[in-house]
């Protein structure tokens, strides 16, 4: 201290001790000079190139500049993701990573994941962007060693992160949005900030959506084309969350949320032979309150506690002369309770241990008489250890799972016990490069759904679960050029075997859920992104991501599948984004690519699904109104009409166009 109070002290002198004369004997002594301000601008080198896996993030300024609403635009853009839309602006959305399948992919809300345990996949159609701070894919789990036994347990990782509330001058912040667009598109959104207090701070936000969906298509008949005009796609939601954030005297923080969902839609069905009358309806109902909560125990402990209750409910019903009162309607409930915490020390430089441990009960009921009503206790246990070097980074873990099950009637599936390990390691090459190489190897496994075993005639008790293995290998690097240009490319090679995999299977008389599936699935993924700052005001940014891929059947050498392309998987695929920021406006334009795969795994004509390339523009500007900020959009997408499907005879839209005008006060 003596040392430092010297230092200031001869650092003082030595200002007064340059007062002198200039030229000409005119003294600056006493006087003020304003000297021009430098602007300083670097792009930061992203999680991607400096984790041990598979990392990739998109930010909030990027979805708006690109005109991404909902989390399956944005997902589509990451390097070995598939997004399954079913067409039309309420069809379901889902995304599988390098087509280990969505069943396997875990989705992070805010930290907490959103589960399904009665169907194993989570719609992510239902999120807008409008408050989405960042999004992210981890394949693996995520890199946060504090992260939950859940995020631990998954083969791949969507992290949904939203805004945290931020003010200016005043205590409050107000955001209103007016989004509108084709096929009878509405949707306004509002947005509350407000402090209560230097350490309570609350934000609500709340979005309707309501569109028609009946959006035009061309259908192929043989030589014939003709345009019709696509059927109950309609769609009414409401979406609406409130968040409170604290901070404590002690440096802890509790954030606590309650988010409500509802939905009323038509289900459009297939497009087969002119047929396009389809009568089905759901309605979607999903409620979730957590909360979570963060301590420091000085510098080598760290505690993260949640606690979370979700209720969902859907009513599905079908109008159709097969059922015999003309009429389908299934209702199902299901509600969650889980409790997870998350200690991590710091025993020693560079090393950090963390052990998680989550519990959650899982129950279903519904309007099915032979319905059991299963219910589900599961225990996920989590114990990892991180090494971070200068140049070196290694991180494992282990995962234990425990699950059991019980049911008012019929039979139950025996108790689940099983270890997966994980190993990730990532090594700088030279010591002031950011040029990386790494590489991962992770077992885990998903346990069969109430769906899978016991709906109706085709579940199956007797399941086991399904495996997968993931390996990675590969290399990161990052670097400018001069002060104006920058690039980072990763390149990665991956591998996952997947065993027991789950399928419905013909039997005698009935299909049946069955592990009959064994999948091989190889491919590389490659990103890059290119930074330039043009000039003041002027940035462009380029971005790109590829997909080589082939995932083939290895089931059984006697059936005509083995070997051959999984259905819907492309050999290759990729997509770009274009944007650039001027002082007058911004300019975003995207690019999704996919080649040919076919809709069976037999590869004929009949089953095969054309390339296809979607192209989308956005122009954007904001104004500075006295107290208050204005942004208005317009965006085209699929701008050259392409006309495709993602999933055969569920054609997707053509040319579109959305306006929005956002204003905060």
């Amino acid at each position: 201290m003596r040392k430092i109070l010297t230092i200031a002290a001869l650092l003082c002198t030595s200002g007064v001790a340059v007062c002198g004369q200039t030229a000409g004997n005119d003294s600056v002594c006493g006087k003020t000079k304003a000297i021009d301000g430098v602007e300083v601008s670097a792009k930061r080198t992203s999680g991607n190139i400096l984790s041990d896996k598979p990392l990739q993030t998109i930010d909030k300024e990027t979805v708006d500049i690109m005109g991404f609403h909902t989390v399956a635009d944005i997902a589509k853009k990451f390097a070995g993701a598939s997004v399954k839309d079913y067409g039309g602006i309420g069809g379901m959305k889902t995304v599988s990573a390098r087509n280990i399948g969505a069943h396997h992919t875990a989705i992070s809300y805010d930290g907490v994941t959103i589960n399904n345990t009665q169907a194993g996949q989570v719609d992510i159609g239902h999120f807008m962007s409008d408050n989405i701070a960042r999004l992210s894919l981890a394949l693996g789990e995520g890199s946060d060693p504090m992260q939950t036994a859940r995020h631990y347990a998954s083969a791949a990782l969507l992290s949904i992160e939203t805004e945290l509330p931020r003010f200016d001058a005043k205590d409050w912040t107000f955001k209103s949005k007016l989004r509108g667009g084709s096929f009878g598109m509405v949707s306004p959104t509002m947005s509350l900030w407000k402090k209560l207090s230097e350490k309570t701070v609350v934000s609500a936000n709340a979005t309707f959506m309501r569109a028609d969906g009946a959006y035009p298509f061309e259908l192929k008949n043989g030589r014939l084309t003709t345009t019709e005009k696509r059927r109950n796609s309609d769609i009414y939601s409401w979406q609406g969350e409130v968040n409170m954030h604290n901070t404590f005297d002690n440096g802890a923080t509790l954030h606590s949320k309650a988010y409500y969902y509802y939905s009323e839609r038509g289900l459009p069905g297939v497009v087969i032979l002119y047929n396009n009358d389809a009568k089905e309806r759901l309605w979607d109902e999903n409620f979730f309150a957590q909360s979570v909560y963060k301590r420091s125990f000085g510098n080598r402990l760290k505690l993260n506690a949640i606690l979370k209750y979700t209720h969902s409910w859907n009513r599905y019903e079908d109008i159709n002369v097969k059922y015999p009162d003309g009429r389908l309607t299934d209702i199902n409930r299901q509600n969650e309770y889980y409790a997870s915490s998350t200690l991590m020390w710091l025993p020693v430089k560079n090393v950090s241990v963390a052990f998680a441990q989550d519990f959650f009960i899982n129950t279903l009921g519904n309007n099915i008489e032979t319905q059991p009503d299963p219910k589900r206790y599961t225990s996920l246990s989590a114990l990892s250890a991180r090494y971070s070097g200068k140049r070196l980074t290694v991180n494992g873990n282990i995962v234990g799972t425990y699950a059991a099950e019980h049911v008012d009637k019929g039979d139950k599936p025996a108790d689940r016990k099983r270890l997966s390990p994980s190993l990730s390691a990532s090594y700088r090459l030279i010591a002031d490069r950011s040029l990386f190489v790494r590489a991962m190897i992770k077992s885990t496994f998903r346990i069969p759904t109430f769906t899978d075993l016991y709906y109706m005639h085709i579940g199956n008790t007797g399941l086991k679960p399904e495996k997968a293995v993931e390996y990675n290998a590969g290399m990161t690097w990052a670097g400018k050029t001069g002060r104006t240009l920058s690039m980072q490319i990763t390149v990665d090679g991956y591998f996952n075997n997947v065993s027991d995999k789950i399928v419905a299977f013909p039997t005698t008389y009935v299909w049946k859920m069955a592990n009959f599936g064994k999948v091989h699935i190889t491919g590389i993924d490659a990103t890059m992104a290119l930074g330039w700052h043009i000039a003041k005001g002027f940035d462009a940014e380029l971005t790109a991501a590829y997909t080589l891929q082939k995932a083939v059947d290895k089931t059984d050498t006697q059936r005509s599948s083995y070997n051959r392309q999984l259905p819907y998987t492309p050999v290759n695929s990729g997509n770009g984004t274009l944007t650039l920021n001027t002082p007058w406006m911004s300019i975003g334009y995207s690019v999704n690519a996919c080649g040919e795969r076919y809709s069976m795994s037999q590869s004929t004509d009949e089953y095969r699904l054309e390339p296809y390339w979607d192209h989308s523009i956005t122009l954007s500007r904001k104004f500075k109104l006295r107290s208050c900020a204005l942004q208005v959009a317009g965006s085209i997408y699929n701008l050259t009409d392409e006309q495709y499907e993602i999933i055969q005879y569920y054609p997707m839209q053509g040319r579109n166009w959305q306006l929005s005008a956002t204003i905060t006060l």
